[in-house]
């Protein structure tokens, strides 16, 4: 291939690329203006919540509304979206896949949405209820006076929530990335303790800086790295019976 015709490939490509990244910017912002439609009812229903009724919350600045409506309209977003990045996703890296490579990654689309409302419901339900505890119990044994920004306590409940819905979609790009050949089950048994010390990290940086905390999200995160590792050699030895079943077929055909 030509110099001339790998520089138009290349353009192709970040043309390509551009008018994805502008679709998900289309869909993205429609999904946060409809977000907002319905941030009212989300907010009356994540206060009328057991564990933040015993909170008067209060505004220490003019933007603390909006903004909290603004981070519900985005988490709203994302939701919606997602499924639809993951496909532009799909579409941009397709043409460089096989045929049964880019139908079951293609496959995989629908689940995103699955896992990330899981992880969602996982983080508000469990993990933030049990940080907000304890994080407040600290708070009183020491005497101190609670005045609580509303501004805070979204951004608390956002800052654990949301990375931990992101990560809840690990299994899912271990079972892709196995299929691609990317990945496997015994290169992910032996990056191991790396892909710990990554998960532990990350599980610090989004949690307070309490150790409970910590724990109540690493110890989840670890358990999708070996479900994840589960799925991966579950999608290998299907990858490995097709071979060899391809081979088989392959070789009785030439004895014919």
């Amino acid at each position: 291939m030509s110099l001339k015709a790998e520089e138009m490939s290349m353009v192709d490509h970040l043309a390509e690329l551009r008018r994805r990244i502008i679709y998900v910017l289309i869909v993205f912002t429609a999904g946060l203006i409809g977000g907002l439609f319905v941030a009212k009812p989300v907010y009356e229903y994540l206060i009328a919540a057991d564990h933040a009724r015993g909170f008067v919350l209060h505004a220490f600045s003019f933007w603390d509304g909006i903004g909290m409506y603004m981070k519900i309209a985005m988490a709203v977003s994302l939701a919606v979206s997602l499924p639809f990045i993951v496909f532009q996703l799909w579409a941009f890296i397709s043409p460089g896949l096989h045929p049964e490579e880019r139908g079951a990654a293609l496959r995989y689309v629908p689940y995103v949405s699955v896992l990330f409302i899981l992880g969602l419901l996982f983080a508000y339900y469990i993990v933030f209820p049990m940080a907000l505890s304890f994080t407040i119990s600290v708070t009183r044994s020491m005497g101190l006076e609670e005045t609580y920004g509303i501004a805070d306590y979204f951004s608390f409940m956002f800052s654990l929530c949301l990375p931990l819905a992101l990560l809840f979609e690990l299994p899912l790009l271990v079972m892709f990335l196995t299929k691609l050949r990317v990945l496997n089950p015994l290169r992910l048994r032996r990056m191991r303790r790396y892909a710990y010390f990554a998960l532990v990290f990350i599980a610090v940086v989004i949690t307070p800086p309490d150790f409970i905390s910590d724990l109540l999200v690493t110890v989840p995160l670890l358990v999708l790295y070996e479900f994840s590792v589960f799925l991966s050699a579950f999608v290998y030895r299907r990858q490995l019976a097709e071979e060899a079943a391809r081979e088989a077929r392959y070789v009785k055909r030439e004895q014919l």
